[in-house]
């Protein structure tokens, strides 16, 4: 069982125009709904995957009602808490005409001392039938800035391997605590590590104690800082459509290629073609599969050097 962790849960909703102009009224076409947050897109690409996977983190109030309905009939099982306040919205509005999109993001309901008392307990036994867990996404208000290290060196003391999603001073201070793999973009990872040079970067992020670093690079792939070597992993061509959950789709990749035992270039491979396949679907959480098979062949992964 792989298990994600999403501490700022979300009902993700979609709109999508004809074509998006400030300033103006619009009607819109069609209206999406998803449970969203990164760790809960990441459980469902792991299931399509034929990976079984767990859901945790907060829920609550009437959109956390709607969040749960909504995830009851699918593949990753609830195994999330319950807390006082409101679950958060996101809303994606989806240009027609370009392609691009625009996304609003609610900073999430305040978790109380009690709560989050109730949460590390709960996944503590949940990490005891854990193969692997995904620690997403940005920390609700009332959690210290240090939750995600201390959920990576709960995982540690019991031997279950972490990977890390996250920005700012929360990856800083997870990064410290030595997950096995981080998955910063470029931007995260040069406010980071003051570099914009990835390699660098990533290099950096290593020696300040992630076992293993990916850096998404956006269009061109990926970055893999790893003991057994760097390489760059890159789609045969640039995709359009919505790169919502595009990165939860790496995230997904890369874990299931960890528990499966997949050599690096493996692992990177499928998380490009899965990544693109992604922004080809509709919606985060989804992707194209007719789309993921026939790029995954033409990803092209190449070493760059040996490890620093």
């Amino acid at each position: 069982m792989i298990l994600t962790v999403t501490l700022n849960t979300a009902l993700d909703i979609t709109y999508t125009v004809d074509a998006l102009t400030p300033h103006t009224s619009h009607r819109v076409d069609r209206v999406g709904e998803r449970p969203g947050g990164k760790g809960l897109n990441v459980a469902r690409v792991l299931a399509a995957l034929g990976h079984e996977s767990v859901v945790t983190g907060f829920v609550g109030g009437s959109v956390g009602t709607v969040l749960r309905e909504l995830l009851a009939p699918l593949p990753p099982r609830d195994a999330l808490v319950p807390i006082e306040g409101s679950t958060r919205r996101t809303v994606a509005v989806v240009d027609a005409a370009t392609g691009d999109t625009t996304q609003l993001n609610e900073a999430g309901p305040t978790v109380t001392p009690t709560e989050w008392t109730a949460f590390l307990a709960a996944y503590e036994t949940l990490l005891r039938d854990a193969d692997a867990v995904a620690l997403c996404g940005s920390l609700p208000p009332g959690i210290h800035v240090g939750a995600y290290a201390e959920l990576v060196r709960r995982a540690r003391a019991v031997g279950v391997p972490t990977l890390l999603d996250t920005s700012g001073e929360p990856l800083r201070r997870g990064i410290a605590a030595r997950p096995d793999l981080a998955k910063p973009n470029a931007d995260e990872l040069a406010r980071l590590t003051g570099s914009r040079e990835p390699l660098r970067a990533a290099r950096d992020a290593r020696r300040r104690g992630a076992h293993a670093v990916v850096a998404s690079l956006g269009p061109e792939g990926l970055l893999a800082a790893t003991p057994d070597g760097i390489w760059q992993a890159a789609p045969p061509a640039p995709v359009h459509g919505n790169p919502t959950g595009a990165g939860d789709s790496v995230v997904a990749a890369l874990l299931a290629g960890l528990v499966e035992g997949l050599p690096w270039p493996d692992r990177l491979a499928r998380a490009v073609a899965l990544s693109a396949a992604t922004v080809l679907a509709p919606a985060a959480g989804e992707f194209d599969p007719a789309a993921y098979e026939e790029l995954l062949p033409r990803v092209t992964v190449t070493e760059e050097a040996a490890a620093a």
